[in-house]
């Protein structure tokens, strides 16, 4: 038998007496607006305001709550208008009191700590609608039980930058998202975790100011109507029914109000307040240049400048150009919907073509940031997405099972390798979304630097034939050969002399023991790393290393593919020769370009041939046998070159210039054969690197503003995935410095990633996109190696 409101709120009463409390106000008014809404034969909400609580309350109405289940009150709505005395925990217990009838939860988080949070995430809810602005999630991952959620909000969680992969799993009722002013940044993580939500039609990271919910803005009919108007105008122009029936009254379905709330002057606490230790990418949003405050001098980022490969340029026209002058992206809706202007944008929101790809990616989807979709909307969201982004790999349309490849490999003999191999990977890549990052660690060995540092690195290379091995150069000047997959020291070369950055590393080819070192106080040399030991406490042996003659200010060294000669280049105009037979310096050739020359690059199969890259914003194709007085070609850029290298081939050079301006040229005679169109982001000091990966199929790009690395098809310049690099420590903003392909496995790669902390030391992250980071970590070690030279990403 129900237990009527009356008779509940003696009880409360009653339950005050026993706790010595005196009977709260609010409480008690809450039972009379119940109670006369009963009367009127209306829905008798029972509404809690936290902020009117104070110790004293919590049992008495937690008696209460636990008997709502039983009671005529209708629903049970628990609201935080501003501050609350009460502890988490205790309000924890008051939202799980309540069970079938808990309705709206509106808590402002930044009054409660980390374990509040987590009970939250942990336990679930039985709330229809939960607002939880201003939250202190940096990576959302609930996996208590939400069954009767329709409604979320995480807006202006401005540590937030993950969705964790299954975190949506435990709601699948969810049909409205709100994710406003968060720092969530990545599209294919993000969908991927949007996929979750089988019953999501509306969905929003930016608001258009006239609307306080996700749902669709009324101004977008053209017509002044409210928001029941606006459901029946979505029901009509999207051709599918949709539920969007709601018993939540206006005042509280503000639990999507943006009110008064300005975020600019918005001050929100990011101590230590964190569900996890994930870094927040604080300066992730594209206006806001991370490196704007620094200067030559006191830019140190625990001792690695990012010197343009590596050297800024300082005093040149790039420097000059003004903030105000440089391309900023804005969201897109600022562009192609001119009669709505959009506040509070997460930084997904300025990714070229974010609306589309949503759009595209999502076909049950109503409403995207308060604007409907109609069926127009999704027909040029698929000619764009088709245009600009692969859904797998390989232009591979639909995943495959690996088993039913492996079947029709038997079965149709006939198909190419690389049909087979490619088919592999799409399906593999397909299933992981979010893949595994793995830090490497070199400590197997306790090397350690002279002072009791640990080895930090700042260059590295993949040994061009032996699948397991990596040479590192470090911010000391040393030089260390690690296996990276057992992640075992095999030599260690301490610093020479003076305190120096290892800038330059190339392994011989014939030689498969013997590298080149270049640092950048201009010391060369070579070592054959069968006569050095695996620690520093090692004695050398006569032939472990030959000297050059000194190349100043060194960025750059490149052996060609006879293993004869190798090149030198750095901050200056020039470019010196060497001969490794001999150790001596044959020439040094002058004014190659007009300003330094970041990187030198000799061709994978022409042992004469070789490119250059300037800050003069030229590329370069010179031949030795021509007496490089003048190149074969020069081709320019738009901002100055960071870098240049050849495809794998030869066929193609990838020039890749200051703030995400990357090209593809014909290495025959440097026309463009295509733009990979990634998105600046307007600062001058966002120096970029690309390099090959899967033989020539794909290129890699990343970016030193930036927490992102781009795989984009080198053959249409889709991107296939943005892969977010995920600092270890609170408050550490990560960013690209330098970045290579694995030869010998496809869709594997590795990143020196550093940080702006002080107390982070930077790190090499293996990244393999064949397996998910969520995923059982098993060794791929045991896997055939095998080198992918392929023609294209056809």
């Amino acid at each position: 038998m129900e237990i009527d409101i009356r008779t509940l709120k003696d009880r409360y009463i009653d339950f005050c007496k026993d706790w010595n409390a005196v009977p709260n106000k609010s409480i008690l008014s809450a039972f009379c607006k119940a109670e006369d809404k009963k009367a009127n034969n209306e829905e008798s909400s029972f509404v809690i305001f936290l902020d009117d609580l104070i110790g004293a309350d919590f049992h008495p109405l937690y008696n209460v709550l636990i008997q709502i289940d039983i009671s005529e009150i209708d629903s049970v709505d628990i609201l935080q208008k501003s501050k609350c005395s009460l502890e988490g925990d205790s309000v924890l217990l008051l939202l799980h009191a309540v069970n079938q009838k808990l309705r709206v939860v509106d808590i402002q988080d930044r009054t409660f700590g980390k374990d509040f949070l987590l009970g939250l995430s942990l336990g679930g809810l039985a709330c229809q609608v939960l607002n939880l602005k201003f939250s202190h999630y940096r990576k959302v991952n609930m996996i208590g039980k939400f069954m009767q959620m329709h409604t979320l909000n995480l807006d202006f969680s401005a540590s937030l930058t993950t969705l964790g992969k299954d975190c949506f799993t435990c709601m699948p009722n969810l049909k409205c998202l709100s994710l406003c002013g968060t720092k969530i940044s990545n599209l294919w993580s993000t969908s991927a975790s949007l996929a979750k939500l089988r019953s999501l039609i509306e969905l929003r990271f930016q608001s258009c100011l006239c609307c306080d919910d996700s749902k669709a803005c009324p101004r977008s009919f053209g017509v002044k109507s409210d928001v029941s108007t606006s459901y029946n105008l979505i029901h009509e122009s999207t051709e599918e029914p949709m539920d969007l029936s709601s018993n939540v009254e206006d005042e509280l379905f503000n639990a999507f109000s943006i009110g008064n709330f300005n975020p600019v002057h918005e001050t929100v606490s990011e101590s230590d307040e964190s569900t996890d230790s994930e870094v927040d990418f604080s300066n992730t949003h594209p206006r806001i240049n991370l490196l704007e405050d620094f200067t030559y001098g006191s830019s140190v980022w625990n001792g690695l400048l990012d010197l343009p490969n590596e050297i800024f340029p300082w005093g040149s026209e790039d420097a000059e150009e003004s903030w105000s002058s440089s391309s900023i992206l804005r969201p897109t809706s600022h562009i192609s919907r001119k009669r709505h202007i959009f506040y509070h944008s997460s930084p997904i929101c300025y990714e070229k073509h974010y609306r589309e790809y949503l759009v595209a990616s999502f076909p049950n989807l109503k409403v995207l940031d308060n604007q409907p979709i109609r069926k127009a909307d999704k027909d040029r969201a698929a000619v764009i997405y088709s245009d600009n982004f692969e859904y797998l790999p390989y232009k591979r349309t639909s995943k495959e099972s690996v088993v039913t490849i492996l079947q029709n490999r038997e079965i149709k003999g006939h198909k190419s390798h690389y049909f087979y191999s490619r088919s592999l990977g799409a399906s593999k890549v397909g299933c992981a979304v979010l893949p595994s990052l793995h830090p490497l660690s070199m400590t197997a060995n306790n090397i350690l630097s002279k002072d009791g540092r640990k080895v930090r690195p700042r260059q590295f290379e993949y040994h061009p034939s032996n699948p397991h091995l990596m040479v590192i150069g470090t911010l000391d000047g040393e030089v260390v050969v690690v296996n990276h997959e057992s992640e075992k020291i095999v030599s260690y070369i301490p610093s020479h002399g003076a305190m120096n950055s290892v800038l330059g590393l190339c392994w011989l080819k014939k030689y498969p023991t013997k590298l080149i070192s270049g640092s950048d106080n201009g010391l060369l040399k070579l070592y054959d790393i069968q006569h050095i030991p695996s620690t520093n406490h090692g004695i050398y042996s006569s032939g472990a290393s030959v000297s050059f003659d000194e190349f100043d200010q060194l960025t750059s060294v490149h052996v060609n593919s006879s293993d004869e000669l190798f090149l030198a280049s750095g901050y200056s105009e020039n470019v010196a020769l060497y001969d490794i037979s001999t150790g001596k310096r044959l020439q040094v050739f002058t004014s190659m370009h007009h300003r330094h020359i970041n990187v030198v690059k000799f061709a994978n199969h022409s042992p004469s041939m070789f490119a250059t890259s300037s800050f003069d914003r030229d590329v370069k194709m010179w031949d030795l046998r021509q007496k490089p007085l003048y190149p074969c070609y020069t081709a320019s850029s738009g901002r100055g070159n960071v870098m240049v290298c050849f495809s794998p081939d030869d066929h193609y050079l990838l020039a890749s210039a200051v703030d995400n301006e990357v090209k593809q040229l014909l290495a025959v005679d440097g026309r463009l054969h295509l733009d990979f169109a990634i998105p600046p982001t307007g600062s001058i000091q966002n120096y970029t690197r690309s390099y090959y990966m899967n033989g020539r199929d794909y290129i890699l790009s990343g970016s030193c503003d930036e927490h992102v690395v781009r795989i984009c098809c080198a053959q249409t310049g889709r991107r296939l995935r943005d892969i977010s690099l995920e600092g270890k420590s609170s408050g550490s903003s990560m960013f690209v410095q330098s970045l290579r392909g694995d030869p010998f496995r496809d869709f594997n790669l590795s990143v020196l990633a550093a940080y702006l902390s002080p107390n982070s030391s930077p790190e090499i992250v293996k990244v393999n996109m064949l397996t998910s980071k969520d995923a059982d970590k098993e060794s791929l070690s045991d896997e055939h190696p095998s080198s992918s030279y392929s023609l294209g990403g056809a």
